[in-house]
């Protein structure tokens, strides 16, 4: 081959889904195989680029099993339930909760707290989640819950609703901060845990996933509002329109007291 020929090939390498890592993996090692031999100076560049890949592909699954470090240290237990919530803080709409049951030592490369991800991977993880969890089960709260109990328990019965709607009753939930009142089953909260912990983590991208594209659907109702790119949140654009049109339906009236 010649360097162009090298160049393309791993460049068609690069463009492999990233979540299918170790067949990505394989690709790279298979290439770097036939080209081991090739004392060419761009050869040996390219060679180094796809070693510098491969690298990357054990950072990131190292990085992953890390945060594995709580379900493993209740591995005794066989379910395991990691749950987070999203929505606390918007104007608008409902806040939504995740419970995920992932199979043990299931790793998903670029699993992070959905705060990290870029909203092209949060869709790819989605998806890899629903595909392979053991159980997930969702949680809601409308803006009129809100408004009614509060957000701290809109969140809490949330959170025992995304438990109780598994289809498999967890040995164990994984809380990200807080503990869960009445909730009739072993939990451990965790600091952070959405950037600790693998099973919370999925959570918060099926909660984030979730929310994002009910906020659109909303946004198809409502336009004044933006809700396609602010989700609720407090966007200039969301507010200029709060002052001049007022609230809509979905709008949570104790959060825009401040803005009619």
């Amino acid at each position: 081959m010649n360097i162009c020929e090298i160049r393309k090939r791993l460049q068609d390498i690069d463009k492999f889904p990233a979540l299918k890592y170790e067949e990505k993996k394989n690709l790279y090692n298979t290439f770097i195989n036939e080209i081991k031999d090739d004392e060419r100076v761009g050869v040996i560049a390219v060679r180094e680029k796809a070693e510098k890949a491969v690298q990357a592909i054990n950072d990131e699954v190292l990085r992953v099993r890390k945060m594995m470090f709580f379900e493993n240290k209740y591995s005794d237990l066989q379910y395991i339930c990691g749950t987070d919530e999203v929505g606390r803080g918007p104007l608008a709409g409902p806040i939504v909760t995740a419970a995920v049951i992932l199979p043990k030592n299931f790793v998903i490369p670029y699993l992070n707290d959905s705060k990290q991800v870029k909203p092209a991977m949060r869709e790819e993880l989605y998806d890899i989640i629903m595909s392979n969890a053991i159980s997930v089960g969702l949680g809601m709260n409308t803006e009129g819950f809100i408004d009614e109990y509060g957000i701290q328990e809109a969140n809490y019965d949330a959170m025992r609703k995304a438990v109780a709607n598994l289809s498999i009753k967890p040995d164990l939930v994984l809380v990200d901060a807080v503990k869960i009142p009445s909730l009739d089953i072993k939990q451990v909260s965790i600091v952070k845990g959405d950037a600790l912990s693998v099973s919370i983590a999925a959570a918060s991208i099926i909660a984030k996933v979730t929310r994002d594209r009910l906020m659109k659907e909303y946004d198809a109702l409502y336009p004044e509002y933006d809700f396609k790119n602010n989700m609720g949140y407090g966007s200039k654009k969301h507010l200029e329109a709060l002052v001049n049109k007022g609230p809509c339906e979905i709008h949570r009236r104790s959060f825009i007291k401040n803005y009619v």
